[in-house]
């Protein structure tokens, strides 16, 4: 039994370590390809023909975000694209959010017709606002759903144009966010359902006026072991699976999707831990179902910014609900692990997920606990054990540092050399740090989705957009 697990974890670790390379190979070509494909001649062609540029709804929902709706509001109103429209999805708010808007953007009720498409509560009111200056503003106040999918289910109701993002107003989006992400859907001759794009950590960057003016690394330990983490994820990962039109996931932090498509799929399932992927994979499946070809694109280019957990508790917080989201995730669509009907998604994305996103904090605890045994009963060959964990280890710190070069090859976000070197330092104690806390806070939500079935978000610490503003504030937020 002993030398079976041994075997079991060396060949798993040897198989994680060949899905790493591969990814890295095909992500470098792919961010090389990507870069040289749109330029900034493609998009200053939007600029100069506006009428060839798609429209844009940007939905981005709020509950009791009274400390930043203003500046993120006027942060969506500026972005640099000729036509676009901003819905805000004011999800029962408690606090003085709703009362905020109206104020600060002069909102009055207007008559509308309000169509159910997809499946959310009820929607109170439509507000617009007399000031033509936000013209582009729309405002849907609902009765609270309990999670971001029902609000979002509530802006893609409201949604005039064919594609929309789905965003957080604790984002901060580039000001050509909508021109990169678009180029894709434009270039494309097979038909684009969803564009993804690197997100990063707000946390740290100057700010002014809803725009980040200068990028700078998080000072916290904790969003500085996100950011490399982050990089990894949309990168690395991400840019690699984009290469075969395989990518398990569209971010629920940022993403284009085109509307028709959600709601031919039936929207976003209110009922999800893990909106995100649930909606992609359901999107992937609507197509394959229909027989239509697609395509699904990351876009390698920082258009996102958000604000990581300050701390260990919330980072316990947002872990233990991506666990409960991917445990579910499983259980609800077990249907598409290995059936040939549904082609990538069933022979390579959902294994991709079980054997390297769901089991790997199990397969890493478990390997901790039988580390401690053999320890315990003397059986471990300190020979050979410090090469094998540096080996580990080393594999490890090598993809950060790769990743973090990528980085480099897309232009250099950070003005200083120094700010990278610090990225790099720091990723060599991610493994101990803080890669064990991850495990620990998925497992537990493993664990709490198996053992009860109403969970409380909450409460989330916010410093807000404004740099004047530095006392943290507490607000109940639903981010799922």
């Amino acid at each position: 039994m002993v030398y079976f697990f041994s075997y079991l974890i060396y060949f798993y670790a040897s198989a994680l370590t060949l899905v790493y390379l591969t990814l890295m190979i095909m992500s470098y070509y792919n961010t090389l390809r990507y870069r040289y494909r749109y330029s900034k001649k493609e998009e200053d062609y939007l600029k100069k023909f506006p009428d060839e540029a798609p429209g844009i709804s940007i939905v981005a929902p709020a509950f009791n975000e009274e400390v930043i709706i203003v500046d993120s509001v006027h942060s969506l109103l500026h972005l640099d694209y000729p036509n676009f429209e901003v819905i805000i999805v004011n999800d029962g708010s408690k606090d003085e959010t709703l009362p905020l808007l109206i104020a600060n953007f002069e909102l009055e009720e207007v008559p509308y017709y309000y169509v159910y498409k997809v499946h959310c509560k009820p929607v109170t009111r439509i507000l617009r606002s007399t000031n033509p200056d936000y013209s582009k503003l729309v405002v849907v106040d609902k009765i609270n759903g309990g999670t971001k999918a029902d609000a979002m289910n509530a802006g893609v109701n409201v949604a005039q144009y064919d594609y929309f993002i789905n965003t957080d107003v604790d984002c901060i989006l580039a000001e050509d966010t909508l021109t990169k992400i678009i180029l894709p859907v434009l270039d494309s001759e097979e038909q684009v359902i969803a564009v993804g794009a690197t997100m990063r950590m707000v946390n740290g960057c100057t700010i002014e006026n809803g725009r980040v003016t200068r990028a700078k690394p998080p000072n916290a330990l904790i969003p500085l072991f996100q950011e490399t983490e982050y990089l990894r994820s949309y990168l690395v990962a991400k840019m690699g699976w984009s290469m075969i039109n395989a990518i398990p996931n569209v971010s629920g932090g940022f993403g284009l999707f085109e509307t028709n498509v959600v709601i031919g799929a039936g929207g976003f399932d209110s009922g999800s831990h893990a909106e995100d992927m649930d909606m992609t994979v359901r999107m992937i499946a609507y197509m394959r179902e229909n027989r239509k070809p697609y395509r699904i694109v990351q876009c390698p280019y920082t258009c996102c910014w958000t604000e990581g957990p300050p701390n260990i508790s919330v980072l316990n917080r947002q872990r233990t609900r991506w666990g409960r989201g991917m445990l579910q995730f499983m259980i609800d669509h077990r249907r598409f692990l290995f059936n040939k009907d549904y082609g990538r998604l069933g022979f390579l994305v959902m294994p991709y997920i079980l054997f390297f996103e769901f089991l790997a904090p199990i397969i890493e605890f478990a390997g901790l606990l039988f580390l401690l045994f053999l320890l315990f009963t003397n059986q471990i060959n300190f020979d050979t054990f410090w090469m094998m964990l540096l080996y580990a280890y080393l594999i490890g710190f090598a993809v950060s540092v790769i990743t973090i070069s990528y980085d480099l090859i897309l232009g250099k976000l950070y003005k200083n050399f120094s700010e990278y070197l610090k990225l790099v330092l720091f990723s060599a104690f991610e493994a101990i740090l803080y890669h064990p806390l991850v495990v620990v806070f998925t497992l537990r939500g493993y664990l709490q989705y198996l053992t009860r079935r109403d969970f409380k978000w909450g409460k989330m610490t916010r410093k807000g957009f404004s740099q004047t503003n530095h006392a943290n504030t507490v607000s109940d937020v639903e981010k799922i």
